[in-house]
């Protein structure tokens, strides 16, 4: 534990020395969250005030963004030769990389306040109950947490950090083919099977019924499913594939 603490300090300080990553992360999601309310708000109809629906989606959107500076991390540690001091050290790479995840969820977390502070200046009034609060914070935490490890994963297998940039276009776009932004309903048929059954469509909707407090459902069961699912398959292949670099 203490060698994550180590690597979490670390990754956090590297992150600080990078501002115009974190910049980045920081005014991307804000920028597009103003784009949708005040350019196409007013045409999307969702049944009620626009910023009401479009603000989780844009939570879930930061997480993305954050996700892809934490495969450029780890990219970086793994072509700039660190990864063999720190063995020399007897560092295990599960410390290294749960110090990559960690640092992210506190990038993200940061992230997520900045925008949830501009929703609230431009109209987002949520409706939770302190219970709501707490299971929509989890939810977002586990997506960030799932995210993240995916991302290290990604970071180990990129032959380049500019590869692994790349990562923040995939998972900055799932979102968009989702209810993220617009009803499913208002899809083509070929498109909404997909929305309706990738993974962060119940996120979203876990976290815009537990913020407005409205009816989850089967959403949030399903969003944990996922967030479990695909932090256990990352983990699993991020530890087989960093002892498979280290092992040249």
């Amino acid at each position: 534990m203490s060698d994550v603490l180590t690597m979490t300090g670390r990754s956090v300080r590297l992150s600080a020395r990078t501002p115009d990553a974190l910049i980045s992360a920081l005014v991307m999601p804000v920028m597009l969250m103003l784009v949708f309310v005040y350019f196409f708000g007013g045409a999307i109809d969702t049944g009620g005030t626009y910023v009401q629906y479009v603000v989780p989606g844009v939570l879930v959107l930061c997480a993305g963004f954050g996700a892809g500076n934490t495969a450029m991390s780890v990219a970086n540690d793994m072509h700039g030769g660190i990864i063999d001091r720190f063995r020399s050290m007897d560092v295990s790479g599960t410390s290294v990389l749960a110090g990559h995840v960690a640092a992210s969820l506190v990038r993200n977390i940061a992230a997520t306040v900045v925008v949830f502070g501009v929703a609230t200046a431009i109209g987002f009034r949520p409706a939770a109950s302190a219970a709501g609060w707490f299971a929509a914070i989890g939810v977002l935490v586990c997506y960030i947490v799932a995210l993240s490890w995916l991302s290290a994963a990604v970071g180990l297998v990129a032959k380049s950090p500019e590869a692994a940039g790349g990562f923040t276009f995939f998972v900055a776009f799932l979102p968009y083919p989702s209810s993220g932004f617009v009803p499913i309903d208002t899809m083509p048929s070929w498109l909404r099977g997909f929305a309706e059954h990738q993974p962060i469509t119940p996120v979203i909707e876990s976290m815009r019924g537990l913020l407005l407090d409205r009816p989850v459902g089967a959403g949030g069961w399903q969003a944990l499913a996922w967030c479990a699912a695909i932090t256990v398959g990352s983990v699993a292949a991020a530890g087989a594939l960093f002892r498979r670099r280290t092992s040249r």
